[in-house]
């Protein structure tokens, strides 16, 4: 019913307006000078907004509309565009008596007019059988995206983007925080559609720091379109907070408190004629979280094996805060400029201690500091043109972020006490230029230039501990410096077609200039420069088949650019057995996609199946390999660990999403993605692979929701997936489910809720497994998951919502690789 009346209030409003090519605009209007009309239309009795109710705009004097509009679902309208002068309003909707209100002026000292609250009282044969509910699902699939709308999710609250990220179709998290879509974990995440400094130093640090409470929705573009970066090979993921442009004074607060971690989340909006701005402040904290880990492993040689055994407990507390305030001001119809300045902080404190039985048996005592202060200041310029849909964007963006982590290592014996402090800067510099043109009816050009600027700067000094005595190491201290500039251009063109055909075709081309220079006193590394220029087509094609239902045929081609973790030259021995190094010559990943989708609706139902090859050239994975470690004046074996291209990966996968309400109260939702590994390594990787086959993998999600009386909501969930392949083994699986009941009160403003996270098993194991020729390693890490947390969210103020004024910055240019890693910061060098 709520489409019928959409499109019969759009063919009334259409039917009046096709005469609006022969009226003049009102006496007295000023040329040049346009504002805006809006106001807000309630049932006079319920007092409840009225949707898709139409709103018609006469000349004082005229007989037929010269623009119009149909209300959103808070019963809120704007007609843009309006010469100031003398005007007329007309409401109507099925089941109530027309409303006219006369006379409106708007003059050019005050171009716009704010019509209030406008009620419309029923007529006496109000069709009182129609229901018209304006609310999104859980999960919408759009032309482009997937969008998780987590206001609708009630276990989110009380958790981080991180726990809201695996319910996400097509996502999954790994133990560590690491995201990856279908699989690959090559995937830009973005906030409010901009990227942050702060993913340079620790991704998955980003994500536990926001709370889910300051998140309004996700959004998950697989095959993004040639408008896009061309970086990450999986997809873009998009974190809009709830920061939204409002009518008056509005705001909100939620937080939970709970036996693993605590949070809690203010947000202000005010939105006043041309003038709008909103201000946003989070918090999270962890308790104290033991976990413990077991690592077993055997080095092979010609003379025997070599077996170690290591046993391992950490405690880790967490804390961050992420704030953002930003205001923005329309100078007419045609101009506005808007600003946002974000705010993060993280940190995290581990103690820990270790065992190790081996040849030269021996113990330590470890403790850290992992702290990174990051802020992003955009300031963005748009220009509409008379025609609609035709403007200009002009985007700028600061990231600036720094950052230290530090750890002191204390041995009983083997090694040597050693302590690390890194200290890390980051800078970001991006302009970016977007325009679009209507060319006609049928074809729209978009087409725009980009440029980001990175500097990175990297200083670990390592220092032996003899007693009480610090002697500074210049064979493991060293200097890192990092340049990276990418330029681009793109231009797409959008076809509309008959028979409900549309085609989405464009190119981009990208030229990427990387510096790097190392710097150590007792290492002859040598600085290294790359630049390489990457072409990039894209194509989508789709159908409109009947009841809605489409079939969608995409191709996009991805690059995956090594940075700075990958390209790091300085061995990491922060454990002296198993160390880790970046490679500079690293090439670029490239990977082709080709997908099928089908989107289908059935009433209150909805499935979506999709199917893809990938094609992955220069697969970037860390090769394990080993090497002598000198313990007590001994060689005894070890393990490096380097980035490598080691070649091609073919993956087949297939997308299930599927919506179903086979009640009224109840809702039940879930998906799940299959895909295969199958790489294909060259030249003298092809002895260190032991993973032979194709593989199949997993990922999923299940969810169920009812709404019960008296204002009660429920929600059960689950998600998970199979263990992540290598060419030399596995990483571990993650599955995860919970619970949630929530009370609203106050007419929905109030809410109180109860969540538990694994209430039936305290700890989650996971375990990995490697090997090569020369080497067999087994781990497991234990680790608390179970909680129980109390949440609540209140909402205050007028809350009538308008739509997002600027297209902003999208940084989605970086490989991400494993997120759990310092990015910012360098090892030391190998002794």
């Amino acid at each position: 019913m709520k489409y019928i009346l959409t499109i019969f209030s759009i063919f009334t409003l259409a039917l009046g307006v096709k005469a609006q090519n022969f009226q003049g605009p009102p006496p007295g209007a000023a040329p040049g000078i346009t504002g805006h009309i809006s106001g807000t239309v309630i049932d006079s009795i319920t007092k409840k907004p009225i949707d898709y109710a139409t709103v018609a705009l006469y000349t004082s004097d005229g007989q037929a509309p010269i623009n119009g509009v149909v209300t959103d679902e808070k019963g809120n309208f704007k007609i843009e565009n309006i010469r100031t002068g003398s005007y007329k309003i007309t409401v109507s909707f099925l089941g109530y008596p027309a409303k006219t209100i006369t006379p409106v002026v708007t003059s050019p000292s005050k171009p716009d007019k704010h019509l209030g609250v406008i009620s419309l009282a029923p007529g006496q044969k109000t069709l009182k059988e129609v229901s018209v509910v304006g609310q999104a699902a859980l999960v919408e699939n759009k032309i482009d995206k997937i969008v998780y709308n987590v206001e609708k999710d009630i276990t989110a609250s009380g958790g981080t983007a991180t726990d809201v990220l695996g319910k996400v179709p097509m996502v999954s998290v790994d133990m560590n925080g690491n995201v990856s879509v279908r699989g690959d974990q090559n995937v830009k995440i973005l906030i409010n559609g901009k990227t942050t400094g702060a993913s340079a130093a620790n991704l998955s640090d980003v994500l536990r720091s926001i709370p889910a409470d300051q998140i309004k929705n996700i959004e998950v573009i697989t095959s993004p379109s040639a408008k896009y970066d061309a970086e990450g090979s999986a997809g873009i993921i998009n974190i809009i907070t709830k920061q939204k442009n409002v009518s008056g004074f509005s705001g909100s607060i939620n937080g939970g408190v709970g036996t693993r971690q605590n949070n809690g989340n203010m947000n202000l909006n005010y939105n006043q004629g041309r003038f709008h701005a909103s201000a946003n402040l989070g918090g999270f904290a962890s308790w104290p979280q033991t976990s413990t880990s077991d690592l077993e492993q055997v080095i092979h040689s010609d003379t025997g094996n070599t077996t170690s055994s290591t046993k391992g407990t950490s405690r880790v507390s967490r804390h961050a805060i992420f704030s953002s305030v930003s205001a923005g001001y329309d100078f007419n119809a045609f101009n506005s400029i808007n600003t946002t300045f974000r705010l993060m902080h993280f940190q995290f404190l581990t103690d820990g201690s270790s065992n190790t039985i081996a040849a030269v048996p021996y113990s330590y005592t470890s403790n850290g500091k992992n702290a990174f202060s990051n802020f992003d200041w955009n300031l963005d310029y748009t220009h509409k043109f008379n025609e609609n849909g035709h403007e200009l964007d002009f985007s700028t963006q600061w990231s600036r972020g720094s950052g230290i982590n530090n750890y002191t290592n204390i041995y009983t014996a083997a090694f040597n006490s050693l302590q690390n402090d890194i200290n890390s800067t980051n800078n970001e510099y991006t302009f970016q230029l977007d325009y679009t043109l209507p060319v006609s009816k049928v074809v729209k050009l978009e087409a725009g230039a980009k440029s980001i600027i990175r500097r990175i700067n990297s200083v670990s000094d390592y220092y032996d501990l003899n007693g009480s005595s610090e002697i500074f190491d210049t064979e493991l201290s060293n200097i890192y410096k990092y340049n990276q500039d990418v330029y681009a251009g793109y231009t797409v063109f959008t076809f509309t077609l008959p028979q409900k055909w549309s085609i989405l075709a464009g190119v981009r081309d990208e030229n990427t200039n990387i510096h790097g220079d190392p710097v150590n006193e007792s290492q002859d590394l040598q600085p290294f420069s790359q630049n390489y220029n990457t072409f990039i087509p894209s194509l989508t094609l789709q159908k409109g088949l009947g009841g809605n239902n489409t079939l969608k045929l995409v191709y996009s081609k991805r690059i995956s650019r090594p940075s700075l973790q990958y390209l790091n030259p300085f061995t990491n021995t922060s454990s002296p057995q198993n160390q880790t190094v970046g490679n500079p010559n690293l090439n670029a990943e490239i990977s082709n996609t080709y997908e099928l989708d089908y989107n289908a609706f059935f009433g209150s139902s909805s499935i979506t199946i999709g199917g893809y090859y990938k094609h992955t050239n220069n697969l970037i994975e860390g090769i394990a390999d080993t090497i002598p470690v000198i313990v007590n004046g001994k060689s005894e074996g070890g393990t490096l660990t380097r980035y490598e291209n080691i070649g091609n990966n073919n993956s087949i996968g297939g997308t299930f999403f599927g919506s179903i309400t086979p009640f009224k109260i109840l809702t039940i939702s879930g998906n799940i993605n299959l895909y295969t590994y199958k790489p294909d390594p060259s030249g003298v990787f092809i002895t260190d692979k032991t993973q032979n086959g194709t593989y199949v993998m997993y990922n999923g999600f299940l969810r169920g929701s009812l709404t019960l009386p008296n204002n009660y909501l429920a929600e059960v969930f689950g998600f998970g997936g199979s263990s992540r392949r290598t060419i030399q083994g596995t990483n571990p699986a993650f599955a995860l489910y919970g619970i949630g009941v929530r009370k609203q009160f106050m007419q929905k403003k109030m809410s109180v809720g109860l969540n538990v996270i694994q209430p039936f098993a305290n700890d989650k194991h996971f375990d990995s497994h490697i090997s090569s020729p020369s080497l067999t390693q087994t781990s497991t890490n234990v680790i608390p998951f179970r909680s129980f947390g109390i949440t609540f969210s209140y909402s205050f103020g007028k809350m009538s919502f308008n739509q997002p004024k600027n297209k902003g910055i999208n940084n989605d240019d970086l490989k991400q690789g494993d997120q759990n890693q310092q990015q910012g910061g360098t090892g030391g060098g190998s002794r």
